[in-house]
């Protein structure tokens, strides 16, 4: 079974790729029926969503080739990780398009979210709770929460060393999960 971590952030300077790259590490590592693949969202160059059609009726046939990329890795997975940023007490935009721009392609998938920002990305966290129940997603009770004021030193994301510890155990809630739903 395979597990997407998704890099949720846009912007060319962003705290959220060593947060995501720093779960993926210990993703790397863990043994088990499960696969861990990091996903920059950058990469995906997902446009606004202006299609006519509802993304839940298009059948996985998109018309922008970016956005069916996009949808062609997001369905690969079983279920998924989302490292996100929080701006203005809420989820970043381009995540929310992205995410908005598919539909079955998350039906039922189980979710974990990492975030961070000033509070540890709590706020956004919450939003995405709600978001993602549209798509009847289940989602793990452990969160992770990086604090910009703890947990980067002089600019550098510096984890305590308890969120290696934190990091697994919502992987273990994931991926428990992640098995129910698939049997």
């Amino acid at each position: 079974m395979k597990i997407g971590i998704i890099n949720g952030s846009l912007r060319a300077e962003r705290n959220t790729e060593p947060v995501a790259k720093f779960v993926h590490e210990i993703a790397a590592q863990r043994e088990g029926a499960f696969g861990y693949e990091y996903i920059d969202l950058v990469d995906y160059n997902v446009p606004l969503l202006t299609s006519p059609v509802h993304p839940m009726v298009v059948n996985r046939n998109h018309e922008d080739s970016n956005v069916q990329r996009w949808s062609d890795k997001i369905d690969t997975f079983d279920a998924y990780v989302f490292v996100t940023p929080e701006y203005n007490h809420g989820v970043p935009g381009g995540f929310k398009n992205a995410v908005d721009t598919l539909g079955p392609e998350w039906v039922g998938k189980p979710v974990a979210f990492v975030g961070h920002g000033s509070v540890g990305g709590v706020r956004a966290i919450e939003q995405w709770r709600q978001i993602v129940a549209n798509f009847s997603m289940p989602v793990v009770r452990a969160e992770l929460n990086f604090n910009l004021f703890f947990d980067w030193k002089d600019g550098a994301f510096s984890p305590a060393e308890r969120h290696q510890v934190e990091v697994n155990v919502l992987f273990d809630q994931l991926e428990e999960l992640t098995a129910k739903h698939r049997s």
